[in-house]
């Protein structure tokens, strides 16, 4: 009997060809659309978190306990060279490198500005964030007093590569002290704060012109896949300031946040197109078949039969929308991940929030099985006043109703 059930629902569907197609596309259209917004918005979040990272705090930094309060070269960490060579060795570590960083101020012949130079080894931070793909003009070296500057910067100094630009700053003496540098390449992280404001050197040659000694350095930036190390680190180092990426990165926390509560509501908003589009045609359906399942009733066939066919139906429908969803969100998916969505146009305002003017979206199976699960609550939900409607039928008075 339960065969003979599905293949009456499955041939119902195809009774109303249209209808059904309609509702199909309108299931698959707005899935396919769900799932690449929910793509972009993680793509988005993810990008600049992982650009973070990379240009900046890794996933764990250690700085020494005042240094984020009061930038002053007395709050450095006096054993760094020893801290890293410890690190490196820690299990799931992949990479651990020095900086070393001071605020002064920059200036041209014809403008100036608040801005911080960070001294790097470029061969430790392309092991460690391949530094190199920041470049966004130029070259990345810093030869014959060469320096990096953020395309923010460069942009309000008005420089170029070839400029030559003048950093002052108080050494680690007390003393005031300036060096000449020439702009060697421009950098983009969308990290605002490095972009606006950052100078990159060779951290050798920031070391001695700031007096400090070869084990000193501003910070540890530590990439690594092992949750361990945060803990044990925190544990060592007491005496430390010893953070994680989203303690140092609050906004980009409050970011992902935000995209996770972008996606529910955009989740709810279509799970709501889909469930009003089956209710429709199911109770369409049923209105329609009034007679017939008058006629069911009366001969003897259980309610329960005619309320697992509607039931089926329902199913095969959110079923179809699901598949043709999946398939044109996945192909969706897989072109914004490949080409992404280019929002060139927007550049500035884009980076001027940190993101980029290509748009790259993730892919993730969780977009799949959750929008399944809730087409599926969406067709038992749309089947319930239609259900409630053919139980309180009264099978004599629907027989005598001419069609």
């Amino acid at each position: 009997m339960y065969k003979l059930i599905v293949k009456m629902a499955w041939k119902n569907l195809f009774t109303r060809v249209s209808r059904i197609a309609l509702v199909v596309l309108m299931i698959a259209v707005s899935m396919a659309m769900m799932v690449s917004i929910e793509g972009l918005y993680d793509g988005m979040a993810l990008n600049m978190i992982e650009k973070n990272k990379r240009s900046a705090t890794g996933d764990i930094s250690i700085f020494a306990k005042e240094y984020r309060i009061n930038r002053d070269l007395k709050h450095t960490i006096e054993n760094a060279t020893a801290m890293q060579a410890y690190i490196q060795k820690l299990q799931g570590v992949k990479s651990v490198v020095l900086r070393i960083s001071v605020d002064g101020l920059v200036s041209t012949a014809r403008k100036s500005s608040f801005a911080s130079i960070n001294g790097i080894d470029l061969q430790a931070e392309e092991k460690f964030g391949k530094f190199s793909e920041f470049l966004k003009e130029g070259r990345v070296e810093f030869t014959k007093h060469g320096a990096l500057l953020g395309l923010e910067l460069a942009k309000k100094l008005k420089v170029g590569i070839g400029s030559k630009i003048v950093f002052s700053t108080q050494d680690a003496s007390g003393e005031i002290s300036s060096m000449v540098l020439k702009v060697r390449g421009i950098l983009q992280t969308t990290n605002i704060e490095l972009d606006s404001s950052a100078i990159f050197i060779e951290r050798e040659k920031l070391r001695k012109f700031l007096q400090m000694q070869p084990s000193q350095a501003s910070q540890i930036a530590i990439m690594c896949n092992n949750k361990e190390v945060y803990k044990l680190l925190k544990k060592k180092y007491s005496s430390f300031d010893v953070k994680s990426f989203l303690e140092l990165q609050p906004m980009l926390k409050q970011t992902k946040e935000l995209m996770l509560i972008f996606n529910s509501i955009t989740f709810f908003i279509v799970m709501s197109v889909v469930f009003i589009g089956i209710f429709g045609v199911m109770y369409v359906s049923v209105l329609g078949r009034i007679r017939e399942f008058g006629i069911l009733l009366s001969i003897g066939m259980p309610y329960r039969y005619i309320r697992y066919e509607i039931i089926l139906e329902s199913l095969f429908v959110g079923l179809l929308g699901f598949v043709s969803g999946a398939l044109l969100g996945g192909l969706l998916l897989w072109y914004l991940k490949v080409y992404g969505l280019d929002m060139s146009s927007f550049s500035d305002a884009l980076e001027m929030w940190g993101y980029e003017a290509v748009i790259y979206a993730t892919f993730k199976s969780t977009y799949f099985t959750s929008t399944f699960f809730a087409i599926i609550g969406a067709s038992l939900l749309s089947v319930v006043l239609p259900l409630r409607k053919i139980k309180k039928l009264n099978p004599v008075d629907v027989i005598k109703v001419e069609k």
